[in-house]
């Protein structure tokens, strides 16, 4: 096994065990983790703000954040591995050099812009941090002569990406995700590193 499927098969591995161990402590309304202690800021904002919403609410959100949670750690994986590839075959400064399709990176230029334009911290200095989970699929596709000595098959990664994309708009827009689409996450997620063996 190369040292990049072992890292995959860890990360892999570990979100699993997380999501597992989130089950329980939801099940059970137990925290079985040290780091799963607040901060003393955000614990005074727990006790001076949360009581203030529901409890039902409350339950809610902390569901939906582990949902969040393993969806942050696909699609930072994600972006990590595509960034990683481009440069390792096109050099630093692979965004500027052609391999992004000119419509992506107009879009990214109009994001970026918008952030300026309101004044807010920049999210990032790296413009594939601008593109959403849609592009990522369409950057994969467009070199897939590159990415195809990482996965399977482009339908596959197509495919995979569309089940994604949909499942992110619940946990991106503050809905809540039914029972039969946490797993629908779950199973996608174990499609996406299987993309890689």
């Amino acid at each position: 096994m190369s040292f990049g499927e072992r890292v995959k098969s860890f990360g892999m591995t570990n979100m699993l065990i997380e999501n597992d161990l989130d089950g329980i402590e939801n099940r059970f309304d137990i925290s079985l983790r040290e780091n799963g202690e607040p901060t003393s800021t955000a614990k005074e904002i727990e006790e001076t703000y949360f009581p203030q919403f529901e409890e039902a609410l409350r339950k809610e959100a902390n569901y939906m954040a582990k949902n969040y949670q393993l969806f942050y750690f696909l699609e930072k994986t994600i972006r990590n591995q595509i960034s990683g590839m481009l440069e390792d075959t096109h050099g630093e400064k692979w965004w500027n050099d052609k391999v992004i399709s000119q419509h992506i990176v107009g879009e990214v230029k109009k994001r970026i812009q918008r952030e300026r334009e309101a004044g807010i911290t920049p999210r990032s200095m790296e413009p594939l941090d601008y593109t959403n989970f849609g592009e990522l699929g369409e950057i994969i596709k467009s070199n897939w002569s590159l990415f195809a000595s990482v996965f399977s098959n482009v339908k596959a990664v197509e495919k995979v990406m569309f089940n994604l994309n949909t499942l992110r708009n619940p946990i991106a827009h503050c809905s809540m995700l039914a029972e039969d689409e946490k797993l629908r996450l779950e199973i996608s997620l174990r499609d996406w590193f299987r993309l890689g063996e």
